[in-house]
């Protein structure tokens, strides 16, 4: 692989299956002194999918039903 002048490179596509490397996928690089390795990302120093929904959508509901209400139609009662 050749570095870019942006500084790009592609992960083959076998490695990114072996490492659980998805599309969007956050990963830091260390550097050891000699080489480099890439690394997913501390999951603790950032927001997740999930929680990135959760903040979006929050508020966001407009229908006046309890809980209960909810649960009934949901579960068929």
């Amino acid at each position: 692989m050749r570095i870019t002048s942006k500084g790009q490179g592609t992960i083959p596509a076998d490695l990114r299956e072996r490492a659980g490397l998805l599309p969007h996928t956050d990963v830091a690089f260390e550097f050891d002194g000699t080489g480099v390795r890439i690394v997913r990302a501390d999951a603790a120093c950032r927001d997740g999918r999930g929680a990135r929904l959760v903040v979006h959508l929050r508020g966001r509901g407009d229908v006046a039903m309890s809980t209960d209400a909810i649960m009934a139609l949901t579960c068929g009662e």
